[in-house]
């Protein structure tokens, strides 16, 4: 039990200063465990975004390249009734494009530690 002349680190703090530490270390505790996180999460995203728009203005520029030298190249191929040939070449070229990145982008990824699979070939 505490005497009178207890020394002053051996002293409780008293309760409103408990509850400014208490206070003080949720809120630095909540700094550190969700709005820093969220400051880095915000920082991929952006640059995620800025990739995307891009790539896909990129992905614009050579589409609309590719038609330009459809018609240049070969303005007397596509006359007449065959002038929407160079457009449905390049928007078929697209869809194909964007199929095989969707491909890509959503193949499950085997583990590596899995050997591949094979199949059992017993005689």
């Amino acid at each position: 039990m505490l005497g009178l002349n207890a020394p002053v680190a051996n002293r409780p703090a008293p309760i409103p200063q408990a509850a400014t530490e208490l206070w003080e270390l949720i809120v630095a505790y909540f700094k550190q465990e969700t709005t820093e996180p969220l400051k880095g999460l915000v920082r991929v995203v952006g640059f995620g975004v800025a990739g995307s728009l891009l790539l896909g203005v990129g992905v614009v520029f050579v589409a609309v390249g590719v038609l330009r030298l459809f018609q240049h190249e070969a303005p007397n191929a596509f006359d007449g009734n065959l002038t929407f040939v160079p457009y449905v070449v390049v928007v078929v070229g697209l869809l194909v494009t964007a199929g095989v990145v969707f491909k890509a982008g959503t193949r499950t990824k085997r583990p590596a530690s899995a050997p591949p699979a094979t199949k059992d070939r017993t005689l």
